[in-house]
C-alpha cells in the first residue's frame, strides 16, 4: 500500500498500526539481506509504538496525519535510543539521547520508526557505502549503485521495506538516489523543513526533505514535517497546504527546457530519456521553450562552500583520527585548509547573485526541467564515475553537477521517475520551481507522474 492508503486504513480502523508495522518488518527480514538498505533495525520499539498508536485511536485521541505509518530514518538523523553512526567508524556504537527536529516532527505526526537506513560516511558522495555497514545495492540491478547519500532510504522504498523515508540534500542526496531507484525525492527550499541540530543554521545549501514512492505520498509527508520552528532560523510557514488534492490545470504554463547546462557532460541514455519527456509537458498544455538560468559561478560557489563546511565539521576529527576517514574526506579537509577568508566571502556574495538571477528567471517560467543525474546507475564497486560521456571526472563530485548547480540557486527541485535505459536502469527527471513554490512543484510532479504512468516499484 501507499502511505496515503495506510494512513487512511488505519484511521478508518480497517488496518491496525501493528499490522502495518508487522508487515513491513517481515518485508525487511525478507528483502534487506539482498540490498543492505536498513542498517539498524528497531523492531521492538516499532511494535511497542504500534500498540500505543492503536490504543490512542481506540480511545478517540487526536492523531496526526502519519498516525501508524511506518517510516525509516537516514543514519545521519539523530534518533533517541537508536544507534546513529553517520556511516562512520568513529560513531560505530553511538546512541543519541535526543531526536533531531525532523525525527521529532515525524514522530509527532504519528509515524512509527522501523530503523535507520544506510548512507555514505558523513553523507559525503552520491554512492552509498561505508566502512561500518558496507555497500547498499540497487534493487533494479544489484551490480549497480543505488546512488546517495540517501541511498538506503531509496532502496527501502523501492523494495517495499517502508512507505516513507527521510533524507537530506546538499548536492543531490535526495534527488540522485530517487532517480537511481525509481522513487520520488524532494529537495525543498531551505527552511521549508526545519533542520536542527546543525552547525550551519544560516546556510541554505544543505536541507532535509522527504522521499516516497509517489508524489501523493510525498505531499502527505510534507504536510507533517514542513513549517516553522524557533530552533531553525531559516524556517518559515507560508500557509502552503500540502494535504490538499494535487490536481490542477497546466494549460498555458511556461516551462523552460534544459539545453546543456553550460556544456556539462551527460550520458546519452540520460539525455534521450529526459528529452523524450518534453512531449508529456506539452500534452499537459504547457508552453515549453528552450531556456536555462544563468548558472555561471555556481560550480565554484558549491565547491568552495561545500569544502568550507566539510572542513569546519570534520577537520579536527580527521586530523585526530586519520585512519577512520575515507580518502575523499581527507581530500576535502585538506582543500578546506587552503581556503582563504576572501574565497569564502566571495562565494557567499556570488551565492546571492545567483539566487537573484534565478528569481528573475523563474518569474518568466513557472518550471525548469533538466536531468537529475548525468549518468544512470553505475558499477557499485566504483566510488564514483571516472568519466561521463567521454569526459574524465577529476573529483568524486564532478558527475553531480546537474544536481548541485540547482542546489546553489536555492530553488526547490523534485526527482520523479521518467523511464529506464535499454539495460533496464531507472532514470529520473528533475523539475525545478521558484523559491518556496513546493506546492506548485508537487502539483506538476503529480501531473507528470500520472501522465507517464511507468512502473516505479519492485513490490
Amino acid at each position: 500500500m501507499s502511505a496515503v492508503e495506510i494512513a487512511a486504513k488505519i484511521g478508518s480502523g480497517s488496518l491496525s498500526a501493528r499490522e502495518a508495522v508487522e508487515s513491513h518488518l517481515a518485508r525487511i527480514e525478507a528483502e534487506n539481506p539482498k540490498y543492505n538498505a536498513v542498517v539498524t533495525l528497531a523492531a521492538e520499539q516499532a511494535l511497542e509504538a504500534a500498540d500505543t498508536a492503536d490504543r490512542q485511536l481506540a480511545a478517540g485521541e487526536p492523531v496526526g496525519p502519519l498516525h501508524g505509518v511506518p517510516v525509516v530514518h537516514k543514519d545521519l538523523q539523530p534518533t533517541r535510543g537508536i544507534r546513529t553512526t553517520y556511516g562512520s567508524r568513529l560513531f560505530h556504537d553511538f546512541v543519541p539521547d535526543a531526536d533531531s527536529l525532523l525525527v521529532e516532527r515525524i514522530k509527532a505526526a504519528g509515524a512509527i520508526t522501523l530503523g535507520k537506513t544506510n548512507t555514505p560516511e558523513f553523507g559525503a558522495g552520491s554512492q552509498t557505502f561505508n566502512a561500518v555497514f558496507g555497500k547498499t545495492l540497487n534493487p533494479w540491478d544489484t551490480a549497480k549503485t543505488c546512488g546517495g547519500s540517501t541511498g538506503g532510504g531509496a532502496v527501502a522504498l523501492a523494495t517495499g521495506m517502508a512507505p516513507l523515508a527521510d533524507g537530506s540534500d546538499l548536492g543531490g542526496s535526495l534527488r540522485n538516489p530517487a532517480s537511481f531507484c525509481s522513487v520520488v525525492g524532494l529537495r525543498p527550499t531551505a527552511g521549508r523543513i526545519p533542520a536542527w541540530p546543525t552547525q550551519f543554521p544560516w546556510m541554505p545549501l544543505s536541507v532535509e526533505g522527504p522521499m516516497a514512492r509517489s508524489v501523493s505520498d510525498l505531499a502527505l509527508f510534507c504536510s507533517a514535517i514542513a513549517g516553522y520552528d524557533a530552533r531553525a532560523p531559516l524556517s518559515f510557514d507560508d500557509g502552503a497546504d500540502f494535504a490538499a488534492p494535487l490536481g490542477r490545470s497546466f494549460r498555458g504554463t511556461r516551462v523552460a527546457w534544459w539545453t546543456g547546462l553550460g556544456g556539462i557532460p551527460v550520458d546519452k541514455r540520460v539525455r534521450d530519456i529526459t528529452d523524450a519527456q518534453r512531449g508529456v509537458f506539452e500534452a499537459l498544455g504547457c508552453i515549453v521553450e528552450d531556456a536555462e538560468p544563468d548558472l555561471s559561478g555556481a560550480d565554484e560557489v558549491f565547491r568552495t562552500l561545500r569544502t568550507w563546511m566539510t572542513g569546519v565539521r570534520l577537520g579536527e576529527a580527521v586530523r585526530a583520527h586519520p585512519a577512520l576517514f575515507k580518502d575523499t574526506l581527507h581530500w576535502e579537509v585538506e582543500k578546506a585548509s587552503q581556503l582563504t577568508a576572501q574565497q569564502v566571502g566571495n562565494a557567499h556574495v556570488r551565492l546571492a547573485e545567483i539566487h537573484e538571477r534565478m528569481r528573475k528567471f523563474m518569474d518568466r517560467h513557472e518550471f525548469f526541467v533538466l536531468p537529475v543525474s548525468q549518468v544512470p546507475p553505475f558499477d557499485v564497486n566504483l566510488p564514483y564515475p571516472m568519466e561521463v560521456d567521454g569526459v574524465r571526472m577529476e573529483t568524486y563530485i564532478d558527475w553531480m553537477k546537474s544536481c548541485y548547480l540547482i542546489s546553489v540557486t536555492g530553488a526547490p527541485a523534485l526527482s520523479v521517475p521518467a523511464g529506464f535505459t535499454p539495460e533496464g536502469l531507472p532514470v529520473g527527471i528533475q523539475i525545478v520551481a521558484g523559491h518556496r513554490k513546493e506546492r506548485a512543484l508537487l502539483e506538476m510532479g503529480f501531473a507528470f507522474e500520472q501522465a507517464v504512468n511507468i512502473t516505479r516499484r519492485l513490490i
